[in-house]
């Protein structure tokens, strides 16, 4: 009897834990580059890789957030339809992107160093992708959103001290300024690079 009133007690306090699970920044990091690292070193072909590694990006990057962060102040100024079709077309654009850069590596190693808690809704994950005979160890940090702690999501990576958030927003923002900052000349840009 006194078995199972521990048992009972066990599972009711693992269901009331389990509502509010909390992953750590760090943790969340070294899983999510351990699942890229294995589909990287698989024998799939280059676009079993892509379709697996566009999977894990949906899962754990915020593919939104960064979509209207790179759009930059612009999006102040578009309709809510304007606003759906961007966020459709950054993420198609996005996944193709990152899956396909990606998928040129076989099986990179990266190890997470140590974290910095910015705020409660943003820490920084410092790692390191090993050098090999063939590319030189690179500094990677990545800036994990954690204002949900059981849903943490990438909002960016800095490669040796450069954001990639930033430097797409930059991109994006020439090709609107050379297109008198008409958001249908950006979406031709987008919809044509998902389509090659």
């Amino acid at each position: 009897m006194k078995i199972r009133k521990i048992i009972l007690i066990i599972f009711f306090y693992f269901l009331t834990i389990g509502s509010s699970f909390s992953i750590e920044a760090d943790i969340f990091v070294q899983s999510t580059v351990n699942r890229a690292s294995k589909i990287l070193s698989e024998n799939l072909s280059k676009d079993e890789k892509i379709n697996k590694l566009k999977i894990i990006a949906e899962e754990t990057v915020d593919i939104r957030g960064i979509g209207f962060y790179t759009l930059g102040s612009i999006r102040k100024n578009l309709d809510d339809n304007q606003k759906k079709k961007y966020s459709k077309l950054f993420r198609e654009y996005f996944l193709k992107s990152f899956s396909s850069r990606l998928s040129e590596y076989t099986n990179p190693e990266i190890d997470v160093l140590s974290k910095e808690v910015l705020n409660e809704n943003y820490t920084i994950v410092n790692s390191l992708l090993k050098g090999t005979s063939e590319r030189p160890e690179v500094k990677i940090d990545w800036r994990v959103y954690t204002k949900n702690p059981e849903n943490p999501l990438i909002r960016d990576l800095i490669i040796e001290g450069l954001s990639l958030a930033r430097t797409q927003k930059e991109e994006f923002a020439s090709i609107l300024n050379s297109n008198d900052n008409q958001i249908d000349a950006l979406f031709k840009t987008l919809e044509e690079f998902s389509k090659n």
